[in-house]
């Protein structure tokens, strides 16, 4: 089989790759704030995705992202695996192919919901959901790539203030206050990745 768009093989690595460089970074985070696994965990997840990467790519954007989500909901452990294979599979469920501009903007809302129902949890609560909603505002309002990736350096640069009332930062209460969220760190990577490979991103 042939690749249906060679964007979709540089999307994929760009992300497992930047998870994986960062893991170190994502274990540090979450150790002061939750189980000090999601560096190991996503870059399990990652590294199955790469694994799988010539059978993901010879699909079409709607299949290979629903093929991806299953990959980290079996590989990923903890929270995170569902959640992100929730947004992955949703993404690829709700794409149009090829993809188009208001199609994503309109997968990436869809998706974000469904996080939120999987996690029932909703932005303001110092999780993943807190880049990745200001980031599908950014792409509803037609921001470009590099914009979108501002969006999400700030929303998770915000995320250290805020008082954990969801998932197992929670438990800390107060002593919540002071961290960058992992999940929202490692969402911002991802933004990042994508941003870098498909705009004008620095």
């Amino acid at each position: 089989m042939s690749e249906t768009d060679p964007r979709l093989r540089k999307m994929f690595e760009a992300v497992a790759q930047a998870i994986i460089a960062h893991a170190d970074e994502l274990t540090e985070l979450d150790s002061a704030i939750g189980d000090g696994d999601h560096g190991h965990n996503m870059t399990r997840g990652m590294q199955a995705v790469l694994g799988e990467l010539d059978a993901l790519v010879a699909k079409p954007w709607n299949e290979a992202l629903k093929a991806a989500g299953m990959q980290l909901v079996m590989k990923v452990g903890g929270a995170s695996g569902p959640l992100y294979g929730t947004l992955f599979m949703t993404l690829g469920k709700s794409l149009d192919t090829p993809p188009t501009r208001d199609g994503l903007a309109a997968a990436l809302h869809a998706a974000i919901e469904a996080v939120m129902a999987r996690g029932k949890a909703s932005a303001g609560q110092k999780t993943m959901l807190d880049v990745l909603v200001p980031v599908s505002e950014a792409v509803s309002a037609g921001r470009s790539p590099a914009e979108v990736a501002e969006v999400a350096r700030k929303a998770c640069a915000a995320t250290k203030d805020m008082l954990a009332t969801k998932g197992r930062a929670s438990f800390l209460g107060e002593r919540s206050v002071g961290h960058i969220d992992p999940g929202a760190r490692s969402s911002q990577i991802m933004i990042e990745a994508i941003a870098e490979q498909f705009g004008d991103a620095k």
